[in-house]
This record gives structure tokens, sequence and C-alpha cells, in this order.
């Protein structure tokens, strides 16, 4: 059996998981349970790097035989974070990499031989969690109770290459986008209906970052 820790930086997220990757996974011996960055009683947002260290050493630390992986969104990701200053100079495809990789290297320096670093699978979502609402933007209009909404969703998506690649202004990000043309979206109630609705098998294809984070859990149970 494999466990991950999966640090996230919301209730959307942690819904996300509990709904949809966690049922996905156990089948294949691998158990994912989902963690909210920050202190009990946080209500979300990724907040400055520190905080996030803080939360990843920690569990990492506190169990050395699970895994501990991140689902952090770009949009609004402070500069204090690993490779962010870096990153947002570089084209779309190549951000969560080089702020993965940056955030992998600060987490194995700070643990040194106390920790195995293959066990820390950094995630970086494009731009924000809303991105891979728009795998289906025909679902994601039903789901928020606006099907006319359906043509214009599918219109912002034919834009860009990938849902991952809806950019992430203060007014273009994904959910500012969904807000500008239906106020009643709420992100916790309608972010989680929508990805159970659109499925994550969509959601893969349309959003290889994604994909390739799948990939690398689930090749975690093989590995053991």
């Amino acid at each position: 059996m494999v466990r991950v820790m999966v640090i996230v930086e919301g209730q959307t997220e942690e819904s996300f998981v509990d709904m949809l990757l966690s049922p996905a996974f156990n089948g294949r011996g691998t158990y994912l349970f989902p963690r909210l960055i920050g202190k009990p009683g946080h209500r979300g947002g990724i907040g400055e790097y520190p905080r996030g260290r803080t939360d990843i050493l920690a569990t990492l630390k506190q169990d050395r035989t699970a895994y501990c992986t991140t689902m952090f969104d770009y949009y609004a990701m402070p500069d204090s974070w690993p490779g962010v200053t870096e990153a947002r100079r570089k084209p779309v495809f190549r951000i969560p990499k080089i702020i993965e990789q940056a955030l992998s290297a600060d987490i194995s320096g700070e643990l040194g031989n106390a920790c195995n670093p293959t066990r820390f699978i950094p995630y970086i979502q494009m731009h924000e969690y809303e991105g891979l609402l728009f795998s289906e933007p025909g679902i994601l209009a039903g789901t928020v109770e606006c099907p006319h909404l359906a043509a214009t969703f599918q219109g912002i998506r034919r834009s860009f290459r990938t849902p991952e690649d809806i950019d992430d202004g203060p007014e273009t990000a994904p959910s500012k986008r969904i807000k500008q043309h239906c106020s009643t979206y709420q992100k916790v109630y309608h972010g989680a209906i929508a990805a159970a609705r659109i499925g994550l098998a969509t959601m893969r294809a349309e959003c290889p970052h994604f994909n390739e984070w799948l990939i690398k859990l689930e090749t975690l149970a093989a590995a053991r």
C-alpha cells in the first residue's frame, strides 16, 4: 500500500482529491489524503512560502514511509516561492516545471540525507483549479446553471492551446472569466460538482501537465 499526503491550498482542491482522485487511485493500491495548507481553520490561499515550506517539511518528517505531493495554483503565487520570479519570464508550458524543480531542490536541500527526495512530488496547477473545468465547457456551463454560456466558454477554451494555458491576469484567469459571465459561480460548490461531471479522463486528455502529475502518482505503486 502506498500513502500519499496531498497538500492543497483550498477547500475546492480538498474536495477534488476526496471525490475524484482518491477513488481513482484506491484500486491501484495508492491512497491519497488531502491536507489543507496552513493552521487549522485556514480557509484557503497559498500564502507566502515559509508557511508552505513548514507544512511540506513537517509532512515529510512526520511519516517517513509516505509520499507528499502538492496541488497549488500558479495564479497569485507570491514571489517568495522558489522559482516563481524566474518562471514569470518563461513560456507557459515551462512555468510549472521551473517552480516544481526549484521547490524540490529547496525541500531536498533542507532534508539532506535525512529523507529520500523522491518522496516529494511537487505539482503546480496552471493557472488555477478552474482551468481544469474548461476541459469541457458545456458541462461547466450546465453546472453553474448557465447553459446558455456553453458557446461563450467554448470560445474561451478555443482561444488557448490547452485549458492550462488560460492566463492568470487579475481579470482573465479562469475563475475570473467564469465570474464575469456567471456572477453566481461558487468555487467550492460548483467547482467540485463540475469536476465530477467532467471526469478525470477528459481532464487528463485536455490538460497535459495535470496528466503528467497523475502519471507520476500512478507509478508509485508499481515502484514498490
